[in-house]
């Protein structure tokens, strides 16, 4: 493509050029002139023959039919690839020099400024106040501008690529492309495919054109490489030519002598040219090496940048470099902005690690920002803390506060993740009352912008702390709820439906006074226990195993209990025992004159949250509904059974908790 720009050069020029000498510095004054119709501005701050906008003209209301644009250059020998200076004059005019390049100090200072622009106008007022100007600083300012007006695939405000100091500054930048340094060409033509310039203006094929002949001298440093490979990814994708040629200088380098910009830049850039598996797997294999040995120097940017980008990459064989990220995070976690944290978070959760020491931090952290930090951050946090079964009611209680006060102002997405987190680790907090009031306000007031299957999870949150969404469920099992969640199969995933059948069981069993609709059969599953995103937890085989034998003991036969028994109500038994009217132990194939049914729960670990020995929300609706459904319910935890020291104990203990209040027969 970049020999395609080179050959349509000529063809684009639109741009009658008349110079005027005056000593050692020559005026060039530069007409446009009308074909008839309104040009775009944009357009007309660059040579370009057509709209340089991808999403097209704006048609001026003034009259357009002449534009001229002054600049103020020196005699060639004074020429180098530096600065560009802004006039404080009724028009813009810019001056390449060697000999007024801005110090680094001054650089410094203009950056600081920039990041401190909250709006495109700050950006051009910043610019009209500065004596002269570096190409890497006019490339800056036009990221800046990028930044604030940036909007999925457009610009917010497009007429801001019109204005006076944005048309000079491209202008400039075109004609002098070849004098720019290596930093300041690079950057600037990734700026302007984040201002969405078409790759075809005469700017954009000149930026591209110097940029391949600086390429062909590999002299770029890796940081140079990295900027100038995320913009040719922009403009043709992973298939470019430029792109691969990048990429074959970066591997021809070895990532220990990278600086740590370097690093994360070569991060970055892989995320989007990574396309075939494996394709430079022996590079990311010595970048995660690399990695690991530099992490105690990483800032919250540098941490949370490599974290996602290894989620964009899908690294799990990074695990010792996500787990070094992990610690450096620690310290970083007061420091981390709204976004960072997000990013680490969400690669934490992809990861499925978690530190101890990052959650102490983080549960310091979390009452200090919960009421002013970002939704989706706020989300995040009770996501992770979800997603690792980690209970925190520090984190917890401060998050439902904050969460009465400004839930108004969440996505349903946000609502829906938050709320979920309380029932999947079924947990209430101080301000329970408060909390699902705010949630049936919510419900009332935008139950339609809820998706099908976030309002679903939802309402099953709420079961799961017996907080029953009665006047809600009735719409969920109506015909037309139900068509919305078939996906375009017109089937219904198979969570799904177990949700909706445990859901209606819930009706059924603990709201009697529930009279809407019923779900219909072909609606219901037959077992909660399914390969993902299950309702049941599986029972630990291990723990099953110990607590088997020890039966066997104690009731003198294998055939006296029944194993992982599904009942007709969609759950799964880990134990069975039947006994008489008489309080006789009955054989498990036994299905007449059973007077009583005894469900053993044998709770690994994995039924408990990680940090605390509180069962799952999942777990406790399950025992609470066996209840209502006539089982005795008997709960052997992990804790309690792990430990008895020996066989003669384990047979006591399983007595003990099956009858307490029979003697016990020897066999």
């Amino acid at each position: 493509m970049a020999l395609k720009h080179i050959q349509n050069l000529r063809l684009l020029t639109q741009f009658s050029i008349r110079y005027y000498f005056d000593g050692p510095v020559c005026f060039r004054l530069l007409y446009t002139r009308s074909l008839g119709r309104s040009s775009c501005a944009a357009c007309l701050c660059t040579s370009a023959g057509r709209c340089i906008q991808r999403h097209g003209c704006r048609k001026l209301q003034t009259d357009c039919s002449t534009r001229n644009v002054t600049t103020i250059v020196r005699e060639p020998s004074f020429f180098a690839s530096s600065s560009v200076g802004i006039h404080r004059d009724s028009e813009l005019r810019f001056r390449l020099t060697r000999l007024h390049r801005p110090s680094a100090d001054e650089e410094q200072g203009f950056q600081q400024k920039l990041e401190s622009c909250s709006t495109s106008r700050q950006v051009l007022k910043l610019l009209r106040s500065v004596e002269i100007l570096s190409d890497t600083m006019a490339a800056a300012s036009l990221h800046r501008v990028a930044d604030l007006e940036q909007e999925g695939s457009a610009l917010r405000d497009p007429s801001v690529l019109e204005k006076d100091t944005i048309r000079a500054l491209c202008f400039q930048l075109e004609q002098d492309s070849e004098r720019l340094t290596e930093a300041g060409l690079v950057s600037a033509l990734l700026a302007c495919t984040r201002l969405f310039l078409d790759p075809w203006s005469t700017l954009m094929v000149r930026l591209v054109s110097e940029s391949q002949n600086r390429l062909d001298r590999e002299q770029m440093t890796v940081g140079e490489l990295c900027i100038l490979g995320r913009a040719m990814l922009a403009v043709e994708g992973p298939g470019s030519m430029m792109l691969e040629q990048v990429m074959a200088q970066i591997q021809k380098q070895e990532p220990t002598q990278w600086s740590l910009p370097d690093l994360i830049a070569v991060y970055r850039l892989l995320e989007g040219c990574v396309g075939e598996d494996g394709k430079y797997r022996d590079l990311l294999n010595a970048m995660h090496t690399h990695a690991v040995t530099v992490t105690s120097r990483m800032d919250p940017a540098a941490v949370s940048g490599v974290l996602s980008s290894l989620v964009a990459l899908n690294q799990m064989q990074a695990m010792p470099l996500v787990i070094s990220l992990c610690k450096q995070a620690v310290r970083h976690v007061p420091h981390f902005s709204n976004e960072e944290l997000t990013h680490v978070l969400g690669a934490l959760i992809h990861f499925g690690h978690s530190d101890h020491y990052f959650v102490e931090a983080m549960e310091k952290y979390v009452p200090t920002m919960a009421f002013t930090s970002h939704p989706e951050t706020v989300s995040k946090v009770m996501q992770f803390f979800s997603r690792r079964n980690i209970l925190s009611p520090t984190v917890f209680d401060a998050v439902a506060e904050s969460f009465v006060y400004r839930a108004d102002s969440y996505s349903t997405s946000q609502i829906a993740r938050q709320i979920m987190a309380f029932g999947k680790l079924g947990y209430l907090p101080p301000n329970v009352g408060q909390l699902f009031r705010k949630v049936e306000t919510i419900l009332h007031t935008r139950f339609s912008q809820f998706q099908p299957e976030t309002l679903l999870s939802l309402l099953h949150a709420c079961t799961l702390v017996e907080r029953f969404p009665v006047n809600f469920v009735s719409k969920v099992f109506s015909s037309y709820f139900l068509q919305q969640l078939q996906d375009q199969d017109l089937r219904i995933e198979r969570a799904v439906l177990a949700q909706l059948t445990q859901l209606y069981m819930t009706m059924k069993l603990e709201c009697p006074f529930y009279e809407g609709p019923r779900l219909l059969p072909k609606y219901r599953v037959k077992s909660f226990l399914t390969s993902s995103r299950s309702l049941e937890t599986p029972v630990d085989q291990q723990l099953y195993n110990s607590v088997k034998t020890g039966l066997v003991d104690l009731l003198g036969d294998r055939s006296f209990f029944g194993s992982k028994v599904l009942t007709p109500y969609c759950y799964t038994l880990d134990v069975e025992i039947k006994l008489d009217e008489e309080g006789y132990v009955l054989p498990a194939s036994h299905t007449d004159d059973v007077y009583k049914r005894i469900a053993l729960c044998i709770d690994g670990q994995r039924r408990f949250t990680t940090n605390v020995r509180q069962l799952l929300g999942k777990e406790v609706i399950k025992q609470r509904h066996l209840q209502l459904l006539g089982y005795e319910v008997v709960q052997i935890p992990f804790y309690e059974f792990q430990k008895l020291p020996n066989k003669s104990r384990v047979v006591e203990y399983l007595h003990q908790k099956i009858f307490p209040h029979t003697f016990r027969l020897s066999w």
